[in-house]
């Protein structure tokens, strides 16, 4: 496959997931946080660069967020704040992952 193939295809998930991103009310995902299967990601990062990577299974660059606390669980704290405030937050499913982001946070 050449680079240009793989540009394609990162420009068509890319495409995917934003068609696939939305606001969505923290209440409504707290089922899937309570299994574990929500991941945060920093306001600072590009939340459909984030689950490209996750679905393209780029571990290494995941990693490296990770170690930055730029991409990981949820907080109970920051669950608890989100679920008192009736909080909306913009969310992505990378099955079996809902990463969620709080642009408000960055504001």
């Amino acid at each position: 496959m050449t680079t240009e193939n793989f540009a394609n295809e990162d420009d068509e998930r890319k495409a995917k997931l934003v068609g696939e991103t939305s606001r969505i009310s923290w209440r409504d995902l707290e089922v899937f946080y309570a299994k574990g299967q929500v991941v945060e990601v920093d306001a600072s990062l590009d939340l459909i660069e984030a689950a490209l990577a996750v679905s393209k299974d780029d571990s290494e660059k995941v990693k490296q967020w990770m170690s930055r606390k730029m991409v990981g669980p949820v907080a109970p704290e920051t669950a608890t704040k989100w679920h008192e405030d009736q909080r909306e937050v913009w969310a992505v499913v990378v099955a079996p992952w809902v990463l969620v982001q709080d642009k408000e946070l960055a504001q």
